[in-house]
């Protein structure tokens, strides 16, 4: 009886690592942007790199922020597997005090729940 659940176990483990389609890997640790202190004039814009990982293209069909003062782009065409791709990020008008915001993109990508994932920014803006 041992042997079957671990067996079962291990099915549906590779099973789950072996998704087809494609997959979205950010290179920023735990997908956060992290300027610390930091003076208005000298944050402007910033960039979230990710790579498709999977084996087919990478459609990022959305990606908005949770403050009307950072506009995003996204890249408009699809990200073949292997390549690299970014999220541009430009402030306008960033209050002073503390920033921690988050940035919802979309895909379609099966890595990440719904193909959704979050990426944050933080600091503190003097």
């Amino acid at each position: 009886m041992k042997n079957i659940t671990l067996f079962f176990l291990i099915l549906v483990s590779t099973a789950a690592y072996c998704q087809k389609g494609p997959k979205i890997e950010f290179s920023a640790p735990d997908n956060t942007i992290d300027y610390g202190q930091i003076s208005k004039a000298d944050i402007t814009e910033g960039t979230f790199e990710f790579k498709n990982t999977g084996d087919a293209p990478l459609l990022i069909t959305g990606a908005a922020s949770t403050a009307g003062y950072i506009m995003v782009t996204k890249p408009v065409m699809a990200i073949m597997p292997g390549k690299k791709g970014k999220i541009s990020i430009k402030y306008k008008n960033m209050p002073t005090g503390p920033i921690r915001k988050t940035i919802i993109v979309e895909s379609n990508a099966v890595n990440e729940p719904g193909g959704r994932v979050g990426l944050k920014i933080k600091g503190e803006v003097l």
